[in-house]
């Protein structure tokens, strides 16, 4: 009968407690934090009735350093153990019982275990992975626990699973791991003998011969060697029998087995059937023998020691081999150049091999010598296919075509050049020139020509620009096509030289079917390209130019500077373009017209024109009244909704996008233009002047004249021109006179 609860009646358990926390579910176990789960404790980890403590892991000693978790300072440590067991093999009278050997691997990182049996051949039992890898409880009472390290020793039995097993060495690995953690290790022992293994043993041991055949292994030959073929080029002369003529052979030796494989060489058009192989794959004897009786040739030859032939006779190895027939047969060593082998009573020289075969013999016979041998008289030169004349008809290379095959082709275009040469995007890849034509007549000499140049395939045009109060249609002079230099004969069999872009330059004259110009003028992409391109161009390399001048005599030198010197009074070091033009033109070092304005482009000071926004709102009103465009109210909304901070202002990406969707018909250069001049240098404008101005009903800008060069600001933009040379920098770069480290190219 339970005591009532008075003061005095019962013992309180809470005397000298202080800790009083109620038992999370969350701990940490082996430094890693972990649920527990039904495993949590009562109040102040007091544990409740039927708990136990028990670790989850193996407890190891505390080293120094940082505490790393256990899954991952133990990743990959595996302890192996050394085992077997005994099992019971009821009726059978041959055994009792049956040891088996096993390995036990015990993991670090999470104290799992794994047995594995290494299988054996012909068992007749399944072997392989017997427990798989998990943790393993111990055996009952004590069947909450699982095995730990210190539960595995050398000697001593273990119980997984009512299955004992009995643990007799471990690896070097394992003894060192349990010396350092305290664990003193038994002495190893051996497993019992399995009786049914000893007489499996017994019986294999009889079953072998007592005088052991002679081992032959070629299977080592053939996984070194396979694939590995050594090439010859082989000469046999068989002119000296009927009809015969020499051979070409080519000779495949397969070190994989020693075989021999000769194959003829078969020429077009040379009378004689492509034979697939000349000798099959198979060894070739040194001698020619006859053909052995079946049976002669053997690996093995065997005495009738007594009894009769046949049945009934007792025969032993011949281990002296006096009864075998021996046969040579080619090696890899017998194979070498200039060496004459025997092919079944033809006489086969070996002339030249691969390269493959000379590294092979070059490593394993050191042999450095591979000096082919001439077998036959080099070949006669083919002697040269005249071409015939031109005959008027179609190109020159069309006809040229017709001659190199019966079946005519079209000639064949520089496909590469085409590609690299044409235009792309603002590189138009041609080559513009001002020209007038070298005539006496008043009339046709004050005419322009616009003279093009088209890289992409060697080509040439001439434009005429109308011009009024002339008397002269413009228009198309020469249509774009390839010209011929002249001075040359028409029918040739050579091909004609045609116009280069090297032969095109300021001050040049070139005769366009037999009209003579001469170039005067050149835009800017001519220059810059030429520029560019200064190693095909030698009149555009500015070095070379340079150093025609250098090459003057001493006299000249003085005089180009005190000329100079007079053209600039102020001693501001610069002079017109004009008189320093004269001046080149006027040394006697052979100076074209182009050179002269590649000096003034090197060393000019260069001032960029004022751009005119009436003539750019001008001709932008003249493209958006040609297309009718009238949509200003509609993007005055779109702006004014943009802005959403009502400032009248916006991005110059912005505007762009909204004019773009009002598909506004303005070139994208002019466009760009007038977003330019309107942002001012910053990256915001004024969208109600942009759309004043740009608006041709309300504010009408003055149109532009047609003969007006400004209706050109759309279609080409022309570069800085030369005004004013600095001529100090020139001194310095061409006579040492004046030092100054800037760069003179602008």
């Amino acid at each position: 009968m339970a005591l009532p609860k008075l003061p005095g009646n019962y013992i309180n358990k809470n005397l000298g407690k202080d800790k009083f926390h109620k038992s999370q579910h969350f701990d940490y176990s082996n430094g890693v934090p972990m649920l527990v789960g039904l495993e949590k404790p009562g109040i102040g980890r007091e544990l409740l009735p039927g708990q136990k403590t028990r670790p989850n892991y193996s407890v190891y000693p505390k080293g120094q350093g940082s505490e790393t978790p256990q899954w991952v300072a133990f990743d990959k440590h595996v302890l192996c153990f050394d085992a077997f067991f005994q099992e019971a093999v009821p009726q059978k009278r041959e055994e009792k019982h049956r040891v088996r050997k096993c390995k036990i691997y015990f993991y670090l990182e999470d104290d799992t275990i794994q047995v594995v049996e290494p299988e054996v051949k012909n068992s007749g039992i399944p072997q392989g992975t017997l427990i798989r890898r998990h943790r393993i409880p111990l055996p009952p009472p004590d069947d909450e626990r699982f095995y730990t390290v210190h539960n595995l020793n050398i000697n001593s039995p273990v119980v997984l699973y009512s299955r004992t097993f009995t643990i007799t060495d471990c690896d070097a690995f394992t003894r060192n791991f349990l010396r350092k953690i305290g664990v003193r290790l038994n002495a190893s022992t051996s497993p019992p003998p399995d009786p049914y293994s000893d007489l499996r043993q017994q019986m294999e041991e009889n079953m072998k011969p007592l005088r052991p055949y002679e081992r032959q292994d070629t299977l080592q030959q053939f996984l070194d060697h396979d694939r590995n073929v050594l090439r010859f080029y082989c000469y046999w002369d068989d002119s000296e029998n009927m009809f015969g003529d020499p051979r070409e052979l080519i000779l495949h030796y397969f070190l994989a087995d020693d075989t021999i494989e000769i194959r003829e060489v078969i020429y077009p058009n040379s009378g004689r059937d492509a034979a697939p192989k000349l000798l099959r794959r198979s060894k070739l004897p040194k001698t020619t023998v006859p053909s052995h009786q079946p049976g002669v040739i053997t690996g093995r030859t065997v005495l009738n020691v007594f009894g009769p032939m046949g049945q009934g006779g007792r025969y032993i190895l011949d281990s002296l081999k006096t009864g075998a027939v021996a046969e040579e047969f080619y090696k890899d060593h017998d194979l070498s150049l200039g060496v004459v082998i025997n092919v079944w009573g033809r006489r086969v020289v070996i002339c030249d091999c691969d390269n493959f075969t000379k590294e092979y013999y070059r490593s394993k016979y050191a042999i450095e010598d591979f000096s082919p041998v001439q077998y036959k008289a080099p070949l006669s030169p083919n002697p040269p296919r005249p071409v015939p004349p031109y005959n008027g008809f179609g190109s020159e290379e069309d006809s040229l075509c017709s001659c190199q095959g019966l079946l005519p082709k079209p000639p064949q275009k520089d496909f590469r050049k085409l590609m690299e040469k044409d235009r792309q995007g603002l590189d138009s890849n041609v080559l513009r020139f001002t020209g007038k034509m070298v005539t006496n007549s008043p009339i046709d000499s004050e005419r322009l020509f616009i003279i093009s140049f088209f890289l992409s395939d060697d080509t040439v045009s001439v434009f005429e620009p109308p011009q009024r109060n002339t008397g002269v249609l413009g228009g198309r002079f020469l249509e774009r096509g390839r010209v011929k230099k002249p001075g040359q004969e028409l029918f040739k069999s050579d091909l004609s030289e045609y116009v280069s872009a090297q032969d095109l330059y300021v001050g040049a004259r070139i005769s366009l079917n037999n009209q003579v110009f001469q170039l005067v003028d050149a835009d800017e992409y001519v220059f810059s390209y030429m520029e560019r391109h200064s190693d095909q161009f030698p009149r555009s390399n500015i070095d070379t130019i340079l150093s025609k001048i250098r090459s003057l005599p001493e006299d000249k030198h003085n005089e180009i500077t005190q000329f100079l010197n007079l053209s600039d009074p102020g001693n501001t070091g610069l002079i017109h373009y004009e008189p320093f033009r004269g001046l080149l033109l006027a040394l006697e070092c052979g100076l074209s017209e182009h050179e002269v304005m590649m000096v003034g482009r090197c060393f000019c000071e260069r001032q960029e024109p004022e751009e005119d926004v009436g003539l750019m709102l001008a001709v932008t009103q003249e493209h958006l009244r040609k297309k009718h465009f009238e949509s200003f109210s509609e993007m005055s909304r779109a702006f004014i909704h943009q802005d959403q901070q009502k400032t009248g202002r916006l991005s110059t990406e912005e505007v762009k996008t909204i004019c773009k969707a009002f598909q506004m018909p303005v070139p994208d250069d002019l466009f760009r233009a007038v977003l330019h001049k309107f942002a001012s240098g910053s990256e915001e404008l004024d969208y109600n002047a942009f759309l004043s101005g740009i608006n041709w009903r309300e504010n009408p800008v003055p149109p532009v004249l047609p003969d007006n060069n400004a209706l050109k600001f759309d279609r080409e933009t022309r570069g800085p021109g030369v005004t004013k040379i600095n001529y100090t920098v020139l001194l310095g770069d061409v006579f040492g006179s004046v030092k100054n480290n800037t760069n003179p190219t602008l």
